[in-house]
């Protein structure tokens, strides 16, 4: 009477990834299923495995078919980030791509995939009609597309990277059409904090449920006394954005202290940003990752061998934190990988890297409760094991789910 993953023990280093229940199954006249052969199966984590769903939008709204690459994205996800960068979706002042990032926001949903925005406020690929604006109207139209965004998404995006790499935000200096940047310009007057602060509100303003990260490469000192000081200032935000692309190798031993620096406030981390290369590594001088521009990146045999081991190991670690409450991998193919780097888990021709094999095992294998027939007691109770997430139960004909909390609970499910 029992549908379990792998056994929880006292080694067991996922244990706070896992819930034990006693599920009572009823029939469609109310009174449990005595002694009926049942099929447990897991439907989705509560753990966020993420991946960015850029490459799909075209496919969501129909313009496009990338089916192949649909099927192996939601054969390992179950969270999405869609592109939110102002430059690119809204190029011309009052013609934003709302209703194409809605379509795909709803596909996401509808195949049961959480969908995260990034990023509401950025002084990066921000829109260059900004630019030229006194900064009194650049606030009050920054102020105005946060609102607008949360409210046009709201029910769609389940959580927005609110604002992104604050902590150079103020210093920021790249003006090749000699225009200081607009947001830059804000985050100088108004400081850090209220920029944060600005975002957030906004967002909450339009969207009061919503969930909003603070989101930053810059993982330094500087970092976590921005954290203090927004908190200290009573600005709220859910969680904290951790960036880890690791185009000059694998951080090891590094990615557990940055859990536990950065948990160390009481909110849940997020690996927002995680890469892991299939091909050469980038030389370790290049300071800034933008820096390095080749004419081509491939992927190698013997890269992929060694991204499947470090994918491995990067999860186990961070799925292993108890602080941890997400990882977004940055890319399911090469095809247009950011910096053209060969950061995928499929080819660009489509094919499948030995990572994405070694992601599917722990993801839909080792961590994960396949249908499993068991038979329930004669007061209709079933033992349930496995990582929390949602689960579907199916008696002959009929189906019902309810949800594994981590811990222990008694659900009741109805299946009808």
């Amino acid at each position: 009477m029992n549908a379990a993953g792998r056994a929880v023990g006292a080694s067991d280093p996922f244990a706070h990834r896992r819930g034990d229940a006693v599920v009572t199954a009823l029939g469609a006249d109310g009174e449990p299923l005595a002694n009926t052969e049942i099929v447990v199966e897991q439907t989705r984590h509560d753990f966020g495995f993420g991946c960015i769903g850029f490459d799909l939008i075209d496919h969501a709204n129909g313009t496009a078919d990338e089916s192949r690459l649909a099927a192996d994205w939601l054969g390992l996800f179950n969270l999405t980030v869609l592109p939110f960068y102002w430059g690119l979706f809204e190029p011309k002042r009052g013609e934003p791509d709302t209703a194409r990032l809605q379509q795909a926001a709803r596909w996401f949903r509808e195949r049961g995939v959480r969908v995260k925005g990034h990023p509401l406020v950025w002084h990066t690929v921000k829109a260059a009609w900004l630019d030229t604006l006194p900064t009194d109207e650049v606030e009050r139209i920054v102020r105005e597309r946060v609102r607008r965004e949360a409210r046009d998404f709201a029910g769609l995006v389940d959580e927005w990277d609110a604002i992104n790499e604050v902590v150079i935000m103020p210093d920021f200096v790249n003006e090749p059409d000699g225009v200081p940047n607009a947001i830059s310009r804000l985050a100088r007057q108004l400081g850090r904090v209220e920029m944060v602060r600005l975002a957030v509100d906004e967002a909450r303003a339009s969207d009061p449920g919503v969930r909003l990260l603070l989101n930053d490469f810059d993982l330094s000192a500087d970092y976590e006394r921005l954290i203090e000081q927004v908190l200290d200032a009573d600005v709220t935000i859910d969680a904290i954005g951790v960036q880890t692309h690791m185009h000059q190798g694998f951080r090891g031993q590094q990615l557990v202290e940055l859990a536990d620096r950065f948990g160390q406030f009481g909110l849940p981390v997020h690996f927002t940003e995680t890469t892991l290369l299939s091909g050469d590594l980038m030389p370790a001088d290049i300071v800034d990752l933008n820096d390095y521009v080749v004419d081509e990146w491939p992927s190698t045999p013997e890269g992929e061998a060694r991204q499947a081991l470090e994918l491995e190991q990067h999860y186990r670690m961070l799925v292993g934190h108890p602080n941890v409450a997400s990882i977004t991998y940055w890319g399911i193919t090469d095809r247009g990988a950011w910096l053209g780097a060969p950061v995928g888990l499929v080819r660009a021709d489509g094919r499948r890297k030995p990572g994405y094999g070694a992601l599917r095992r722990l993801i839909k294998n080792e961590w994960w409760v396949a249908p499993t027939a068991v038979r329930t007691d004669e007061a209709g109770r079933v033992a349930v094991s496995g990582f929390a997430g949602d689960f579907r139960v199916t008696a002959a004909d009929a189906r019902g789910t309810f949800a594994l909390p981590l811990g222990s609970s008694t659900p009741t499910v109805a299946v009808g």
